[in-house]
């Protein structure tokens, strides 16, 4: 049996294309007709949210196959208070590497990372059972509800600080950087062009 070799280090300005290609094989056709993720990411990296020590990838042999990126956001609680939060994604594992646990392995290691730097909760739009095993729950069971679709079992909350969530209650909207490619259409259609035709 061959002895295989994994990483998960921080992605470096190097790494910025093959890690978009990486999304956009990932998510390609997944949510709708093509993909916008790699965009997304694109972009998040100039925004003042985006966490940059968080933005981590998955190596195989020297080989990417998977990667991890997290902004800063807000849930705007009932009396009035700001919640700060970390807002998970994109996250991918090469479409050939899913379904091995590295998914699971990278997330995990991305919120201890999170844990570790001060913040209290994660939250991100997903499958719960994919998420669940990691301790995510959806928002609306610990307080915290979709601006989108309060009662969406896809919105999942994780607490990252024990009682961080305790007795909070508000709404969360997903922050503008993820919309940039209904923001800017022409820039969005001008990267796509960039990559092979799919």
């Amino acid at each position: 049996m061959k002895q295989t070799s994994m990483t998960i280090r921080q992605e470096v300005p190097a790494d910025y294309r093959a890690v978009e290609s990486l999304v956009r094989d990932a998510f390609w056709n997944v949510y709708r007709p093509g993909c916008m993720e790699h965009f997304v990411l694109h972009c998040l990296r100039q925004d003042p949210a985006f966490v940059p020590d968080l933005a981590l990838v998955l190596e195989q042999d020297g080989r990417l196959i998977g990667q991890f990126a997290a902004v800063r956001a807000d849930a705007a609680l009932d009396d009035g208070s700001v919640l700060p939060v970390l807002n998970v994604g994109p996250l991918c594992i090469a479409p050939e590497m899913q379904r091995q646990g590295l998914g699971r392995l990278l997330l995990d290691t991305a919120l201890q990372k999170a844990a570790e730097r001060g913040f209290g909760a994660a939250v991100l739009e997903g499958d719960p059972a994919f998420y669940g095993p990691s301790g995510f729950v959806p928002g609306k069971t610990v307080g915290i509800r979709y601006a989108d679709d309060p009662e969406a079992d896809y919105f999942l909350v994780k607490e990252l600080r024990p009682g961080f969530l305790q007795g909070k209650h508000g709404i969360y909207r997903d922050p503008a950087g993820y919309f940039v490619c209904l923001t800017r259409p022409q820039e969005f259609a001008d990267f796509e062009a960039q990559f092979p035709a799919k």
